[in-house]
This record gives structure tokens, C-alpha cells and sequence, in this order.
């Protein structure tokens, strides 16, 4: 029988669970991104911060070590919010440059060999492609921000007991929350810089270049104007005060929470509508 003379059909079998099809494509990636040498040794060498931090906690709870010392010094020695804090703000540091050398090769190989129609004539949305792309950055971020930031709490906890537990515990979600964000902003922000550039070297110097151009931005608005509301257009100090908040430590002047929410938003859903504006299988151009 000729080929046009047969009646072809949509699949009508059985489907793979949802979650098994949303995870096949993270599984893979993952297994990519640990074959690449600059991040295995990006992700060893952001280990160490961590290690240091868990190290001035063992010295922090043993005061024996110190005891000769002033007390100046001894305030020093002391685990807290803020200590958390500057773990958060250089972890991030970390993250971001994992999310420049990883992100650009997630899409932009895609659209540079126009695979999408392939992804989405199977069982698999748009939003489905996305939240697996954002699933493998989410994975391999996991590993150096709230993943060591909950076992550094839980060393703190352990050693200082369960008076200094019932005074912070607060701190554990608010470690949790506030890199997740920051996963998702640096994931998004990373995609869509793939999605937009199809070198993936320019594509991971756009991912830098959104942070300090927006720092840059926002520091000239706050000088020309002579205001403090610019500095909503920098990621970074929006994270800072969200920080501070989630950590129950005295936000700097001059941010509003709601606001720093409200900005952290605003970017979040342009950059959801730039991944839905490129993540097209097919697009008519007249």
C-alpha cells in the first residue's frame, strides 16, 4: 500500500506518569554538567566557604578555645543572623557564576538546532520545557546554597542546644526561602539569556552583565535624582533587604519590603514573558 493511501492516527497508548517525562530531560543535563571541568572545579572550590563557616561554628560553641581573649574579640565569635547572612550573600556569588557557565547550554543548543518541535510534538508543554530547564539549575544551585546553609544550621543547633534552637529556628525557612528565590531569579535570568543568544559564551556574559548593568542603573537613578527608589532596579540590594527580613535583622534604610517584593516580581514575570515569547516550535512571520 502507497504511504498516502495510510491513515495515521495520534498515539492512543499508554503515557509515561507526568512527573517521570518532566524529569527525563533534567536527568540527562545533570549527568552534561558534571562532564564539564569548569564546573566541577566551580562547584569544589564553592564548597569551601562552607567548610570555613562550619569550622567557626565548632570554634564559635567551644569556648575553651578562646578564653584568654578580649571580649571584643569574644562578639566576634558568635553565630547568628548576620552570620547567616554573609554566608547567603557569598554563597550567592557562587550560584551565580554556576548559573553562567550552565545555563547558556540548556536552550540555546535547542533553538540553535531548531529541536523544539521535537520536545513539543511529544506529551510535553511549554511550561513543562521550562520547569525542567529550571529543575537543572535548581538541582545543581541546590548544592551550594540552602543545601549547605540548613547543615550549617543544624551543626549551630546541635551544639548550641536547644535554648539557642527555640530563639532562631526562624532563621532555618528564611535560609530556605531566600535561595530559592535566588535560584529562580538567577534560573530564569539564565534561560532567558540562552534563549535569546545562541553563543553560549556571549549567552553566560549576558547572564553577569544583567546583574552589574542593573546595579549600574540603579545607582545612576539614585544620583542624577537624588532617590532611593532606584535602587529597586538592583537585584542585589532587593535580595539584601528580603534577606535582612527573612533573617530577623535590621534592614538598611531606605527599601521598602513590599516594594523589594513588588520589584523582585516585576522582573520575574518579564522574564517569564521573554522565555514564552522565544520558546515558540513554530513562528509565522509575515
Amino acid at each position: 500500500m502507497a504511504v498516502y493511501k495510510r491513515g495515521y492516527h495520534r498515539y492512543q497508548g499508554p503515557l509515561t506518569p507526568h512527573l517521570t517525562r518532566l524529569l527525563a530531560m533534567p536527568r540527562f543535563a545533570w549527568q552534561r554538567l558534571f562532564q564539564q571541568r569548569l564546573v566541577v572545579i566551580l562547584l569544589a572550590v564553592a564548597f569551601l566557604w562552607p567548610l570555613l563557616c562550619g569550622a567557626f561554628i565548632y570554634l564559635a560553641n567551644h569556648s575553651e578555645l578562646w578564653a584568654g581573649l578580649d571580649q571584643g574579640f569574644k562578639n566576634i565569635l558568635e553565630v547568628n543572623g548576620k552570620f547567616f547572612l554573609i554566608f547567603m550573600n557569598i554563597q550567592s556569588v557562587f550560584a551565580l557564576l554556576l548559573a553562567s557557565l550552565a545555563g547558556p547550554g540548556l536552550i540555546a543548543p535547542d533553538l540553535a538546532n531548531n529541536a523544539l518541535p521535537l520536545y513539543f510534538s511529544r506529551p510535553l508543554s511549554r511550561l513543562d520545557y521550562v520547569l525542567a530547564r529550571v529543575a537543572v539549575l535548581a538541582g545543581i544551585l541546590s548544592l551550594v546554597t540552602w543545601l549547605p546553609g540548613i547543615v550549617l544550621f543544624g551543626i549551630q543547633a546541635g551544639m548550641a542546644g536547644s535554648t539557642w534552637f527555640a530563639h532562631n529556628w526562624l532563621m532555618a525557612p528564611g535560609i530556605i526561602a531566600g535561595f530559592l528565590l535566588w535560584i529562580l531569579l538567577v534560573s530564569l535570568v539564565a534561560l532567558a539569556s540562552s534563549a535569546y543568544v545562541k553563543w553560549r559564551v556571549i549567552a553566560g556574559a549576558l547572564v553577569m552583565a544583567f546583574f552589574f548593568i542593573l546595579a549600574g542603573v540603579a545607582e545612576m537613578i539614585n544620583g542624577i535624582l537624588r532617590v532611593t527608589w532606584g535602587s529597586l532596579l538592583n537585584p542585589g540590594k532587593v535580595f539584601y533587604h528580603l534577606w535582612c527580613v527573612m533573617l530577623d535583622i535590621d534592614p538598611p534604610q531606605g527599601l521598602d519590603t513590599l516594594d523589594c517584593v513588588s520589584a523582585l516580581l516585576a522582573i520575574l514575570v518579564l522574564l517569564a514573558l521573554v522565555l514564552e515569547r522565544k520558546l515558540r516550535p513554530v513562528e509565522v512571520i509575515s
